[in-house]
């Protein structure tokens, strides 16, 4: 098993696959479409993650997208957030 990600990073990595799909995190969470056990879920998620190289050069070549990068392990959370709150 691989050790977790720094927090602040991959909670900054996260923001910006939100953003990149439409999922503005921040405003979910504000109106409670998201709860603070989802958003530590999702962390987690993203800190196990072990294509932490490939996340970065999915967004860096998407500025915007439909979706996650393939195998982003908050595919599922993001995409039920896109467009709600942004």
């Amino acid at each position: 098993m691989q050790p977790l990600g720094d927090p602040l990073y991959h909670l900054r990595l996260m923001a910006r696959m939100g953003k990149a799909v439409g999922a503005d995190l921040t405003s979910a969470f504000a109106a409670g479409d998201i709860s603070h056990t989802d958003w530590a879920a999702m962390i987690t998620r993203c800190r196990g993650c072990g294509a932490v190289d490939q996340c970065e050069a999915f967004l860096s070549a998407h500025d915007r997208a439909e979706a996650p990068m393939p195998g982003c392990r908050n595919t599922d959370a993001l995409m039920q957030l896109q467009g709600r709150s942004a």
